[in-house]
């Protein structure tokens, strides 16, 4: 069985993002999408200590356009994320162990493009921190046609999948019998049960970056996100 997410790109996404990943044999970033100001796709949150606090990236405000076409073209933001980030986690566990592949990241390369940033991020804390040997893909090498749904489906056919992964908010507009139709097994995918870890500044919140996991669990990150569904965490 060949299973596929399919999502937009968001900025140093949760955790639960990442499980989704995991999940799936292939995934498709689906960038050619239209652009949602004050969403995921250029922003999140992390732990400091008084409460979350929000790291956005300046987009400017044109409405008129799609997720990859997204420039940035005002580079100071990165220097001002990574020094808030140094801040907050400066002292975490881990932090010095992932502070070189972060800082090549923010301060040795200017992105020009908030989904090549994005991309980049997700595929390389991925692959290179949690281990996950997912496929990566872009929807915009698959020549789609339709609109909406319709647009989903064709995707998720040429994709080859038999097995569709969704997060749970999707329910609100995707039409299950759609998928029967298309012998595509659609599977939503249930958040809940995430175990809590050492974060610092409680109370304990699961709905922040996954650089908060990463600095303060370090290599154990991964029984967080997806292990802990199948045995205690090895020490």
């Amino acid at each position: 069985m060949k299973k596929v997410v399919i999502l937009q790109s968001n900025y140093i996404p949760w955790k639960g993002y990442f499980d989704l990943i995991h999940d799936a044999d292939l995934f498709v970033f689906y960038d050619d999408l239209q652009f949602t100001k004050n969403d995921w796709r250029n922003r999140n949150k992390i732990k400091s200590p008084q409460g979350t606090q929000w790291l956005s990236i300046p987009v400017g405000t044109d409405k008129h356009r799609l997720i990859c076409e997204v420039q940035l073209h005002d580079h100071s933001w990165q220097r001002i994320h990574w020094e808030t980030i140094r801040q907050q986690y400066g002292k975490c566990k881990y932090f010095s162990k992932y502070q070189h592949f972060f800082e090549k990241i923010y301060l040795q390369t200017d992105w020009d493009n908030l989904s090549s940033l994005n991309q980049h991020l997700i595929k390389s804390i991925a692959s290179e921190i949690l281990g996950v040997t997912t496929k990566f893909s872009d929807s915009r090498i698959f020549e789609l046609t339709g609109q909406k749904q319709d647009r989903l489906l064709d995707l998720v056919k040429k994709t080859q999948a038999n097995q569709y992964i969704s997060g749970p908010a999707a329910k609100s507009y995707i039409a299950e019998s759609e998928f029967d139709v298309l012998g595509v097994n659609l599977v939503w995918k249930d958040y809940t049960g995430y175990p809590e870890y050492s974060q610092k500044h409680p109370p304990f919140e699961h709905g922040v970056s996954i650089l908060d996991l990463i600095f303060n669990e370090g290599p154990n990150s991964p029984w967080y996100i997806w292990g802990w569904r199948e045995g205690p965490l090895q020490q």
